[in-house]
């Protein structure tokens, strides 16, 4: 282990990374997250992440831990310690240390951890290939679009597909999709995208934002709608996209192949685009 971490203002090995038991995060899952992904040693959507993340921290009053300008800094030496020239760096803020009450304490001072991943975004197998998804009923909490740590029902979620041999699960609710365990949810149909709209009932990702107007400088039509399982076997392709998978086909749900079962054209049009927006942002 010699990953270099950050914890309130330190940084330190991650063997020697730690916070508080009474840390509210750790006992409420009271905080939000952020991941950036990193190219070619730069972070990239830098200033879509941080617009989320200050809608995230106003959504559950929790104060920013610094300023903006310093975060971002914490995120580049981070990368610059580790030696990142492709990854993820994952940000953590919650309200901070207090004795265990239900509601919120007198102010206290946050609480800021972050770390770096190595992982591979630009030749990732998975986006030639394009991966398996399961699906199951959304148990979610009514505010999906705040980023928070609280994730129990994303991992059970995972887990189920993960033992059923797929990479990611789509959650239902009311017959429609919401969207991934840790992704958003798209299909294409007569060369259209078809995605969920944005409300309490989804995260508003970052990929998707860039996605959408990625789609509309190219020409391709957008729809956002529900839609269904029933909608999605009979599409001509799906994909997901999140920090980590930037934009990668779904080949098959619940055993059932979508279209011929290979990334479609769309979806690899996208990825491209996508990555081409990417490296100018690193340069």
């Amino acid at each position: 282990m010699n990953r270099i971490v950050y914890v309130n203002g330190a940084y330190v090995a991650e063997q020697d990374a730690k916070v508080s038991v009474f840390d509210r995060g750790f006992i409420f899952g009271d905080g939000v997250y952020e991941v950036v992904p990193v190219i070619h040693g730069k972070m990239v959507d830098k200033q879509y992440f941080v617009e989320r993340l200050n809608r995230s921290l106003g959504e559950l009053k929790i104060s920013w831990p610094c300023s903006e300008t310093h975060y971002l800094e914490v995120m580049q030496e981070l990368i610059r310690r580790n030696q990142l020239e492709e990854g993820m760096v994952y940000t953590q803020v919650t309200r901070g240390v207090a004795d265990r009450n239900f509601q919120f304490p007198p102010p206290t001072p946050t609480t800021l951890v972050a770390f770096t991943s190595a992982l591979p975004l630009l030749n990732s197998p998975a986006a030639i290939n394009g991966i398996i998804v399961t699906t199951a009923e959304d148990l979610r909490w009514k505010r999906r679009d705040i980023k928070s740590v609280n994730l129990l029902a994303q991992c059970l979620a995972k887990q189920d597909a993960h033992s059923k041999g797929a990479n990611e699960c789509w959650m239902v609710e009311d017959g429609f999709v919401t969207e991934g365990a840790s992704s958003s949810a798209y299909i294409v149909s007569n060369g259209k995208i078809i995605t969920r709209p944005l409300s309490n009932w989804i995260l508003p990702g970052i990929r998707r934002r860039t996605l959408l107007e990625i789609a509309k400088q190219a020409g391709i039509e957008v729809e956002e709608r529900p839609f269904t399982i029933a909608e999605a076997l009979a599409a001509d392709e799906a994909f997901v996209s999140s920090a980590t998978t930037i934009v990668t086909a779904v080949i098959s749900i619940d055993g059932n192949k979508i279209a011929n079962g290979v990334p479609g054209p769309v979806t690899m049009r996208l990825r491209e685009l996508y990555i081409k927006r990417m490296l100018l942002e690193a340069n």
